[in-house]
């Protein structure tokens, strides 16, 4: 089982960072921050007759290891009540992936585990929610098995630290994921 935590904060070393840390330690994974990569906001095609267009940037980098990985860690800090711009052009761009004949990708989706964390303020655990239903309907749409989510509960860095439930939930899948290897 390979894991992949897409870290979709602008913010190194912030709560969502933090969160991932203490789900995936001691366990065998690859982080990566997509604010590191330069991803494009997508420029609908789909009902064009030339369709989507190439795009020079970052993102079939960042593609490739996210198709390589079998459980993929959604992590975004609640930006406006939704997921992080980064992350928002990440999983945006899987329009033009799903009409891209080089890929099977509805296909590999399919195949794939998501995980979502997200952190936010003190009421993160209620204004997170649609956020959370935003994912399963993204996840529902593509094939992806949807296993769970952590809402955590912080907003200066290391914050969500005394956020008791999240921090429980993180050590349990911390040792979900240890057993799984």
């Amino acid at each position: 089982m390979k894991i992949l935590a897409l870290l979709g904060s602008s913010r190194k070393q912030g709560n969502t960072e933090y969160m991932v840390h203490r789900i995936l330690e001691g366990v065998d994974h690859t982080s990566v921050h997509i604010a590191d990569y330069t991803i494009q906001p997508i420029t609908d095609m789909r009902h064009t007759e030339e369709g989507f267009s190439p795009v020079d940037d970052d993102y079939e980098t960042l593609l490739h290891q996210f198709l390589e990985h079998d459980v993929i860690i959604f992590a975004t800090p609640l930006y406006w009540y939704g997921m992080s711009g980064h992350l928002k052009n990440f999983v945006d761009r899987w329009s033009q992936y799903l009409r891209d004949e080089r890929y099977n990708f509805k296909e590999e989706l399919r195949k794939k585990k998501a995980y979502v964390v997200v952190t936010g303020g003190n009421t993160s655990t209620i204004t997170a929610l649609p956020l959370i239903q935003q994912f399963k309907y993204i996840f529902d749409f593509v094939g992806m098995e949807y296993i769970d989510y952590i809402i955590a509960r912080g907003v200066k860095p290391e914050e969500v630290s005394h956020d008791p439930l999240a921090l429980h939930k993180a050590s349990f899948w911390n040792e979900e994921f240890k057993k799984e290897k």
